[in-house]
This record gives structure tokens, C-alpha cells and sequence, in this order.
């Protein structure tokens, strides 16, 4: 395990604490700075001392632990995962005792970080490989990560439960669910051998970085009070589709191309094209602006429906990043790090306002509370990541298809930008704001593209 994975371990093994300081936040209502101290140290203390603890108490079966190492890893990481996306979406009030004695914190932390003993248990099986000494040295420094993660995410949870109440609790455990259960199956497909290229942590950061773009702009909610003005709606429209359909043609169909044969291209295109279309017709969905609804009918409410009409965004955009991964680590001589990397960094922009785009109408149109609305919209950003590594193996298994995949891809992002985003430019009264954000974010996307790839 590298620092990109144990930074990531850190995080999301340190929402359960988030979530309870948020708690102590809410019920506390203006914390002093000792008090949100006190928090930061009870939760940060226990949750590096469990994973310790869990180590050595794994040592004794390491034996055992070698022979099915992985499978205990991904198994521990997925249960705790799925518990935080348990209590993510369940309408239940998690109990918190009052105050900030002794006998109340160590409850409460010693509640909050029991499953970390799984995480050392975990450290076992895959060790943490940072240092240049023991395992149980690189333990320690990994523990101490772990503590000062939880320590910051902690105190500044009092604070977000000072602010804002329970807003932030839901949306920061189902993203720390998530990633839990990400890297539980990048671990797992690495004992494989299937993703032996994920090792260095480029790769793995690189497809979780459009998912952060879609949580900060869902994290939109609890900034803006009332509906995205109308000519800010537009420009930001306009930059999604100016960069979308950039990295349709100039990072996908363009240098797919140059390593493949036109014909093989077109076909990719129109495949992706139909591709994109059957998934508009076959999942129910509304468009949050035009509030057009396509899809077969249904009983599901018209959060869930925008939500999906997000999901369905995120497909092809997953896909997108993986196929470019997987010409880099095939040795495309088309296809550079930096270009993929430019790809990354574009589809993370414009992943803003999308989850902006679902979290701020939710509330504002729909009546969800603030921290439903969050949660829906880090939801839908799920699926990139999972579709990128999918996107990788297939690329990697079999790269003579990698040309045919770009194009595919390429043509289903092109399908989105004209199905959905340029008729909502056209929707509102700012139209030629919208077109002109159009412009400029496809020729910046497209210089950002070859400078990067020159």
C-alpha cells in the first residue's frame, strides 16, 4: 500500500468520526476551541490506535492471512464501507452522548473506531510500503496518518456542526463509503494481476479525481441559498459542453485516428452514439433544466430521476478516463500522461457544475433538505471511477480494440452534448452567455489538450 491509498484509507475511515463530531457540533451549538480539541484528539487517538492494535493482533494468523490476504482485505474494506453507506442513507438519528467528560468521549471514540481494528487486520494482509524499514514501523507511520487525518477531519466536523447543522453528515460517510470500497476492489484485482500498473497510486488518483469535482459541486447546496441565477446557469452550461465535446474530439476521436483506421473510428463513433442513446431510453430520467423527462414510465420520485440524469452524464465520461489510461500504460504513442491526465483534469472541472446541477435544484425546485440533495449528487458521481478501472482492464486485455473504445467513447459524449446540453442553452434568456462559455472553454480545452500532449 502506497501514500495515495493510505491517504485515501485515512479519509474515509475517519467519516464515522466526522459524522459524530458533526453530532457533538449540532448539540453543542457554539463549541469552544478546547472542546473542538478534545474531539479532535479522543476521535484522532482511537481511530490510529484501533488499526494499530488489529496489526499485531493479525501477525498471530499471518500465515494464514498470506494465503488469502486480498480477499480479507476487500473483504474488510467492503463491509466497511457498505456499514457507512448503511448509515449514510438511513433516515435513522445516530445517538450521541452530551457533553465532552472523559466517559462520554471514550464511548463515543471507542464506538466510532472499533471497525478500524479491521483496517490493521488489513495492513496484514497488504502492508503499508512507504518507509524504508519494518512492517511494523511503516504500521506506526501509518496509524500516525491516520490519527492526524482524523484529528483534522474531526475538529473541523465541530465546526460544520456548529455551521450548519446536519447537513455535511450523510454526504461525508457515503463518499468515505465509497472509497472504502474502491480501494478494497483495487486491492483485490491487483492479486490478480490485474491492475499491477495501479502500484505507483497514479492511476488510482487519477480516476478519483473527476469523483472529488463531484463532490465539491454538490457541496454547492450549502453555499448558495436560493436557484443558480439564470446567467450563471448558462455560462456554466456552456463550459460543460465546450469542454466535453473538446475532449470528444480532440482527446478522443482525434488521436484515434492517427493510431487506427478511419472507417473503425466512424463505426466507434456511431456505436457510442447508440450506446448513449439506448441508455436515455432504457432508464427513467429528468433533465433539470428543460424538467423534460425521457425514459420508460415509472413510480420513481423527481429527485431520483434528476439523479439518474447525472449517472447517465458520468457513464461515458468514466469510460472516457479509463480508455486513456489504458493507452498510456499500453504505450500508445498517440496517447501521453499528460494528455490523460489533461482529460482528467477537464471532466473534474466540468463535474462542478454538474453536481451542482443535482444538488442545488434538488433543494431549491424539488424540497429536499441540504444534506439529501448533497448526498444524491456525490451519488452520481460514483460511477466514474468504478467505469474507469472496467474501462483500463478492457483496454489493457485487449489493446488492439483501444482506437474503437476512444471513438465509442467519444461518440457517446458527443451524443450528450448534443442531446442535452446545447438545447439547454437554448432554454433560458441568456443564450448567447451560454454560447460563448461554449466557445472559449472548447478552444482552452483544446489548447490545454495539445500542450499537453506536445
Amino acid at each position: 500500500m502506497g501514500i495515495v491509498e493510505l491517504l485515501l484509507l485515512a479519509v474515509g475511515v475517519s467519516m464515522d468520526a466526522f459524522a459524530a463530531a458533526i453530532c457533538k457540533g449540532i448539540e453543542t451549538k457554539k463549541a469552544t476551541f478546547k472542546q473542538k480539541l478534545l474531539c479532535g484528539v479522543w476521535f484522532g487517538g482511537f481511530q490510529g490506535l484501533m488499526p494499530f492494535i488489529g496489526f499485531i493482533l493479525g501477525v498471530s494468523f499471518a500465515g494464514f492471512i498470506d494465503k488469502v490476504s486480498s480477499w480479507v482485505a476487500f473483504l474488510l474494506l467492503f463491509i466497511l464501507g457498505v456499514n457507512m453507506l448503511k448509515e449514510a442513507f438511513s433516515s435513522e438519528e445516530e445517538e450521541t452522548r452530551k457533553g465532552f467528560n472523559v466517559k462520554s468521549m471514550f464511548i463515543l471514540a471507542v464506538a466510532t473506531s472499533i471497525d478500524a481494528l479491521a483496517v490493521g487486520v488489513a495492513f496484514v494482509a497488504v502492508p503499508v510500503e512507504i518507509l524504508d524499514a519494518s512492517s511494523i514501523v511503516n504500521t506506526a507511520f501509518a496509524c500516525i496518518v491516520i490519527t492526524l487525518t482524523t484529528f483534522l477531519f474531526s475538529f473541523w466536523g465541530v465546526n460544520v456542526g456548529n455551521l450548519f447543522g446536519s447537513s455535511y453528515k450523510s454526504g461525508a460517510e457515503a463518499a468515505g463509503g465509497f472509497v472504502l470500497i474502491f480501494i478494497g476492489a483495487k486491492i483485490l484485482l491487483e492479486h490478480f494481476g490485474i491492475l499491477d500498473f495501479m502500484s505507483n497510486g497514479d492511476v488510482l488518483f487519477g480516476l478519483l479525481i473527476p469523483f472529488v469535482g463531484t463532490v465539491f459541486g454538490s457541496a454547492i447546496v450549502f453555499i448558495v441559498k436560493r436557484d443558480i441565477n439564470e446567467t450563471v446557469k448558462m455560462i456554466l452550461t456552456g463550459m460543460t459542453g465546450g469542454i466535453m465535446l473538446a475532449c470528444s474530439v480532440w482527446t478522443l476521436l482525434y488521436p484515434s485516428i492517427l493510431d487506427g483506421k478511419v472507417m473503425t473510428v466512424a463505426a466507434g463513433f456511431m456505436i457510442g452514439i447508440l450506446f448513449q442513446y439506448a441508455l436515455d431510453k432504457a432508464i427513467p430520467h429528468t433533465h433539470v433544466f428543460t424538467n423534460a423527462e425521457e425514459g420508460p414510465s415509472t413510480k420513481l420520485n423527481r429527485s431520483s430521476k434528476v439523479m439518474l440524469s447525472e449517472i447517465i452524464h458520468h457513464v461515458p465520461e468514466g469510460m472516457a478516463i479509463g480508455v486513456m489510461y489504458a493507452g498510456v500504460l499500453n504505450g500508445s504513442g498517440d496517447i501521453a500522461l499528460t494528455t490523460a491526465i489533461a482529460l482528467t483534469l477537464g471532466i473534474a472541472v466540468q463535474n462542478i457544475p454538474e453536481g451542482a446541477f443535482v444538488s442545488s435544484p434538488l433543494h431549491t425546485e424539488s424540497g429536499e433538505v441540504k444534506g439529501k440533495s448533497f448526498l444524491m449528487g456525490v451519488v452520481s458521481g460514483v460511477v466514474e471511477p468504478i467505469l474507469g478501472i472496467a474501462a483500463i482492464i478492457l483496454g489493457t486485455a485487449l489493446p488492439g480494440i483501444l482506437p474503437f473504445l476512444m471513438s465509442m467513447t467519444g461518440g457517446a459524449i458527443a451524443f450528450l452534448v448534443l442531446e442535452e446540453t446545447i438545447p439547454s442553452m437554448s432554454a433560458g434568456k441568456h443564450t448567447d452567455k451560454g454560447t460563448i462559455s461554449f466557445a472559449v472553454f472548447f478552444c482552452l480545452m483544446m489548447v490545454l489538450t495539445f500542450r499537453a500532449g506536445g
